[in-house]
């Protein structure tokens, strides 16, 4: 019988993924959820222009989308003041992510990220053979003084860091995470993730140049946008490095109907102002349910909200696994001491009802498991 002949570095890997859906757990528990709240989609959906431009598309899915992705990377460097010699775009931030480590990663290769940050860069990391090395959140915040402190000692190929954060929703402004660069070792290129950016306040946008050497910032309609599922990110950066990804990009990823509804998204401004608002309303409505519950929520910049339990990291995974029995999919930061939370995305009011109904009883369960 032939056997798989898998790399060493793959058959050294444990059989895990970053994240277990939500469709996963409505298979093994038979039902569906009553609020989808743990994936940070954003629940307000897409763009009306951005719904009508993917079904005229419909009828084109017997094409394969361009390439290129010319439209799209044209508009978006026109949003950006910058070159299309300085966009790529690819199967959302995480298959931008696997490129990049794909691209300059080799087995032993160091890179520097915060313990407890995105665990989907650290599986794309380990999958090409690098070597993570982690710094300790500071007051529920990535630590950029830390982050800087420990790529001195192992000098990596990527530093990463997210603005603003994932799991904690918090962030730093933006000439705070420039000024990081002129601290960078040689060599070292920083992965800026800022996914949830277009929702936080004014300012948090680094104010880098699109083609700085020292950076590559990551971008989404996944967030913002309301468009997760159509797996749409892009990144910015200096020509040679974009240019690279054409080597080994997949090509062909990126469907016509995600093509055209991305491009009607992004020219929906008076959209985009209105999602601010509702994700706005909406965290501030998740505060409120949790301040009527005796719970605290963290200041928040995303589209999120992390909670505070007022227990230990046990005692959150109880209150998740009681709202998760209550039909209510959540999820939790993994690394103490955060995990003290659960992680709340934003939502249409039904879903935010679900959550207010079903959080007293779960609460009560979890702190009777707790005695």
């Amino acid at each position: 019988m032939t056997q798989i002949r898998l790399t060493p570095l793959v058959a050294s890997l444990p059989a895990t993924v970053p994240f277990v859906g939500p469709e996963t757990q409505e298979r093994l528990r038979g039902r569906p959820f009553r609020a989808r709240l743990g994936a940070n989609e954003n629940g307000f959906g897409p763009s009306p222009r951005a719904i009508a431009a993917m079904a005229a598309a419909a009828g084109e899915a017997w094409m394969y989308g361009d390439p290129e992705n010319h439209d799209l990377k044209v508009a978006l460097a026109h949003a950006h003041g910058c070159g299309v010699e300085n966009v790529v775009v690819g199967e959302g931030i995480d298959g931008l992510l696997g490129t990049l480590c794909r691209m300059v990663l080799k087995p032993g290769d160091a890179v520097v990220t915060s313990e407890g940050a995105y665990p989907t860069f650290n599986f794309h990391v380990a999958g090409f053979g690098g070597v993570l090395h982690k710094a300790p959140y500071r007051n529920d915040a990535e630590d950029p003084e830390a982050l800087l402190a420990l790529a001195q000692q192992v000098r990596p190929k990527l530093l990463y860091i997210a603005n603003p954060d994932n799991p904690m929703a918090s962030h730093h402004p933006g000439a705070v995470i420039a000024a990081m660069l002129d601290h960078l070792p040689e060599g070292t290129l920083m992965v800026l993730d800022e996914a949830y950016v277009e929702l936080a306040p004014e300012g948090t946008a680094a104010p880098v140049a699109a083609d700085d050497p020292r950076v590559i910032r990551m971008r989404t309609f996944s967030k913002a946008h309301g468009l997760a599922g159509a797996r749409v990110g892009y990144a910015l950066g200096a020509a040679p490095l974009i240019a690279a990804f054409d080597k080994i990009r997949n090509h062909f990823g990126i469907s016509r109907i995600s093509q055209a509804g991305t491009l009607a998204a992004l020219s929906d401004t008076t959209w985009q102002v209105y999602m601010r608002r509702l994700v706005a309303a909406s965290r501030d409505r998740i505060a409120a349910i949790a301040a009527d519950n005796g719970l605290s929520a963290l200041p928040s910049a995303t589209n999120f909200v992390a909670v505070d339990c007022g227990g230990d990291g046990a005692f959150a995974r109880a209150v998740l696994e009681e709202l998760t029995a209550a039909d209510i999919f959540v999820r939790k930061p993994a690394v103490a001491p955060m995990d003290r939370c659960i992680r709340i995305s934003c939502g249409p009011e039904a879903e935010m009802a679900a959550l207010a109904k079903a959080l007293p009883g779960a609460l009560d369960r979890a702190r009777e498991r707790s005695r």
